[in-house]
């Protein structure tokens, strides 16, 4: 594979493209509408009848309209989407973070599936799979030349399927095939570790329904091992968000109860709201999971790290603990999605995800089209980053909300453009030299993680190695809370 091509699938793995914040699922109901404008519709009804009856062969007619509802959606901006039936199941899977599958948390790497963890208790769990096995083969495709998103495809199906997956273990220098029954798997959000006495890692990937029960049973575990616990390294890199009741309720496990976290402000009566740090804005049902935490949670030191990749909900998070100083924010400026999505059903199948608000911190910050500027920056390992300068933010998609009152589209930003397409140029050709692709980040949370042995210098008081390339990056407008 040549170096471009090697890039490009980095890149592929590292982008947010769509990171959402989902303040609700409800059916969409308004009782007044403005006055709809009946040329362009005849318009669309001419257009309609024109493609139906002269287009060089016979269309669909259900596929006409569920185009024509998704060309207007994605016409307002990066976020805003319709969901027909196949795509609004996948995104209730990445919502409840549970799909049917064989149950790995995977990664590529030479062009082939590699297996960062299998879920515990998942089928692929029990048949054996190990963290760094590479899958080379799913049933009679070879995994060479798919995209990782083609991969997952293969791999997932009905319950009680059975798919037999071909696997090279590196240290064992051998391959062999294993078939495994697909089931439903719930994905583990959270993952968390005592690093050393005293100090402990924990990792929030993603805001799932399920995640805030996960964050505190893992703190309850830190605690019986920790019970007084020096210092806590929050780690949202990656995190491309989620649900928003998540990340209020991650916020009040460590602020005051009832100080405010985000505010939210759009054209709805209901989107004009203040979220507080109490269990009345984020507990939909049953009891609150926060209550079992230990009152010392509230003022353990706190380190949250930050990267590019983090979005969403997850800068709701940051951006709530930087404006109450109760962290220090260390790592990268994130990814700079201010913008609120809710989710409205159409039908059983299909619904529209649109944009319906602003967000703000509590300070009355909006980080659209900016993110959150980290208090202490760093990069990504000892040597410098790798990937920071390709990686997609905010501004860098078509159509992207500006950062001010005006809720205009913005198209993205020339510098940043030819930078990123420079660094990957640059990447591209120190790969043809030493013609192997560059050595890959180490995982979150191991020990060559260069941003976590930074954060718990932080936490000790000892001397940190702070990034002497990275820069703040502007917004387009200043902020201007509506």
């Amino acid at each position: 594979m040549s170096g471009k091509f090697k890039v490009a699938g980095l890149l592929a793995l590292g982008a947010v493209a769509g990171a959402l914040t989902t303040m609700q699922l409800q059916a969409y109901a308004r009782s007044s509408l403005s006055p709809l404008p009946l040329e362009e519709l005849q318009q669309l009804a001419a257009v309609f009848g024109m493609v139906k009856s002269d287009y060089v062969e016979p269309v669909d007619e259900k596929k006409l309209i569920s185009d024509a509802i998704s060309g207007m959606v994605s016409g307002l901006d990066p976020h805003s989407v319709y969901f027909d039936k196949k795509t609004f199941k996948e995104f209730r899977e990445g919502t409840t973070g549970r799909f049917v599958g064989v149950g790995i948390e995977i990664g590529m790497e030479d062009g082939l599936v590699k297996v960062v963890s299998p879920i515990e208790g998942s089928p692929a769990f029990r048949a054996g799979l190990k963290s760094g096995d590479l899958i080379t083969k799913i049933d009679d495709t070879m995994v060479k030349g798919l995209t990782m998103d083609q991969a997952v495809k293969k791999m997932r199906g009905e319950p009680a399927t059975k798919v037999m997956l071909t696997v090279f273990r590196k240290d064992e220098n051998r391959s062999f095939p294993v078939t495994i029954v697909r089931e439903e798997i719930r994905v583990q959000s959270v993952r968390a570790k005592v690093i050393e006495p005293g100090y402990a890692w924990l990792r929030v990937s993603q805001f799932q329904d399920r995640t805030i029960d996960d964050f505190a049973r893992k703190l309850e575990d830190i605690y019986k091992q920790e019970p007084n616990l020096k210092g806590l390294v929050l780690d949202l890199r990656n995190d491309p968000g989620g649900l928003l009741e998540g990340a209020v309720a991650l916020s009040a496990a460590f602020l005051p109860a009832d100080v405010p976290v985000v505010s939210t402000n759009g054209q709805l009566a209901d989107s004009k709201s203040v979220y507080k740090a109490s269990s009345e804005y984020y507990v939909r049902r049953g009891a609150d999971p926060l209550k079992r935490l230990p009152a010392a949670l509230k003022t353990v030191p706190l380190v949250v790290l930050v990267n590019e990749g983090s979005a969403s909900a997850s800068e709701i998070v940051a951006g709530a603990l930087q404006d109450h100083k109760r962290a220090t924010i260390m790592g990268a400026q994130t990814f700079g999605k201010g913008s609120v999505q809710t989710v409205r059903q159409l039908s059983p199948d299909t619904a529209l995800k649109i944009t319906t608000a602003r967000y703000y911190t509590p300070s009355g910050r909006s980080i659209q089209a900016k993110g959150i500027v980290p208090d202490l920056w760093l990069d990504e390992t000892a040597e410098g980053n790798v990937f920071a300068a390709l990686r997609m933010r905010e501004a860098d998609l078509e159509k992207h909300l500006v950062n001010g009152k005006e809720g205009k589209d913005a198209e993205k930003d020339p510098v940043r453009e030819k930078a990123r397409e420079e660094a990957k140029k640059k990447l591209e050709d120190q790969m043809a030299k030493s013609k192997e692709p560059p050595k890959p980040l180490p995982e979150f949370g191991s020990n060559e993680d260069f941003p976590l042995t930074q954060a718990l210098n932080q936490l000790k008081g000892k001397p940190v190695v702070v990034s002497k390339s990275q820069t703040e990056r502007k917004a387009e407008l200043a902020a201007d809370k509506q």
